[in-house]
């Protein structure tokens, strides 16, 4: 149960996706798709920059630093995020010759507070 004036867990991640999509707007990418999902799985933010797709995934946090992304991203995560990253390809053929990556984006206290490019691969 949240506390009086708290934020929902939801709410919270929106908010972070809200930023980082800002974010990544801010340095010149296109935002291609949000909350993109199928079967299980679901990315986050999908951007583009001319060769380059990136899959990016957010983690709104107000405590926990960048050690806990490991965890938070694990082996599994990893896999259902790829898995949709194949989908969505497969539905967007427009970026088959693009090269592709899996990025992280972490805020904290309203801002952007670490970005992580090529944060982890997958068999595409």
């Amino acid at each position: 149960m949240n506390r009086p004036g708290s934020e929902s867990s939801s709410a919270k991640g929106r908010r972070g996706e809200d930023i980082a999509a800002a974010f990544l707007e801010s340095e010149g990418w296109a935002i291609v798709a949000r909350n993109f999902r199928w079967r299980g799985g679901e990315l986050d933010i999908v951007a583009s920059l001319d060769p380059v797709l990136a899959f990016v995934e957010v983690k709104s946090w107000d405590r926990a630093g960048p050690e806990g992304l490991e965890s938070a991203i694990g082996a599994d995560k990893r896999r259902r995020i790829v898995e949709t990253a194949q989908i969505f390809l497969s539905r967007h053929r427009e970026y088959n010759d693009w090269s592709v990556r899996f990025d992280v984006i972490l805020v904290r206290g309203g801002v952007v507070a670490e970005r992580y490019r090529s944060a982890f691969t997958g068999e595409l």
